[in-house]
């Protein structure tokens, strides 16, 4: 990446909260991800333990919803984290080296995918400073009928909201206030093709649409960083997500 394309990403990052980077990803290399990704789902999900993967409909295994830390059980998604272009896009936009690192799958089925309500990744990290970013890759076109994200731009600068418990798996937390003048004012939708790249930053607010399309389904790889000066609260973190499973447990009996 050039100097002057750097630092004008850079720049727009400190502004509005994130970046679009048209055709960030070759077509082979675009090609291998996905092809990549098809066979974990064939191959690895089936044994991948509840907590580790959602289904819209647990007992219908095309309703795949959600998938966390790909890359502790596949060398292909720890090499998309680490010493990639991605994580030196990271390292640049966040202004410091990255420490920690995880690969998620996010999918909004055909017909039924819901709504994803608006957050800050921030408030579920649970990180002092709030250093993080998300880069989120489009498998297939993204738009307004499928569910393609809307920022509000500048709202990583502006603090963490109040957030109260959700009824969307996966999603567990939305923000109670969401929809202030200001929020509407700034809300930007970014539709995105295969080969473009979003990054925001953790304390960005973001929300997608449900998926109206009878035909197309809304499939996308996250890639998560923290940054080296982010300390985690592991006790409060591992208490959530300890509560999360047992109402997940609830919910299935």
């Amino acid at each position: 990446m050039e100097t002057t394309e750097a630092q004008t990403l850079k720049e727009a990052f400190d502004k509005d909260g994130y970046v679009y980077i048209p055709g960030f990803l070759s077509a082979g290399a675009f090609r291998e991800l996905d092809q990549k990704l098809t066979d974990f789902i064939h191959e690895v999900v089936p044994g991948m333990p509840a907590e580790h993967a959602f289904y819209e409909d647990r007992n219908d295994t095309g309703s795949l919803k959600q998938l966390f830390h790909l890359s502790e059980y596949d060398p292909f998604f720890e090499k998309l984290l680490r010493g990639s272009k991605f994580e030196q896009l990271a390292e640049l936009l966040l202004g410091e080296k990255m420490a920690k690192g995880d690969v998620e799958y996010f999918n909004k089925p055909a017909g039924i995918g819901k709504p994803t309500p608006p957050h800050q990744d921030c408030f579920y990290f649970m990180l002092t400073p709030p250093q993080a970013i998300t880069f989120w890759i489009p498998l297939e076109d993204v738009d307004h009928e499928n569910g393609c994200l809307r920022y509000v731009k500048g709202s990583h600068r502006l603090g963490m909201r109040p957030h109260g418990r959700s009824q969307t798996l996966g999603f567990s937390q939305a923000i109670t206030d969401f929809g202030t003048p200001q929020d509407q004012e700034n809300e930007v939708a970014v539709p995105a093709r295969t080969g473009d790249v979003l990054g925001h930053h953790g304390m960005t607010i973001h929300r997608a649409g449900g998926n109206q399309s009878t035909t197309r389904s809304r499939r996308v790889i996250g890639l998560v960083y923290f940054g080296e000066s982010a300390r985690e609260d592991t006790v409060a973190k591992e208490a959530y997500q300890q509560k999360l499973k047992e109402e997940r447990s609830l919910q299935a009996s």
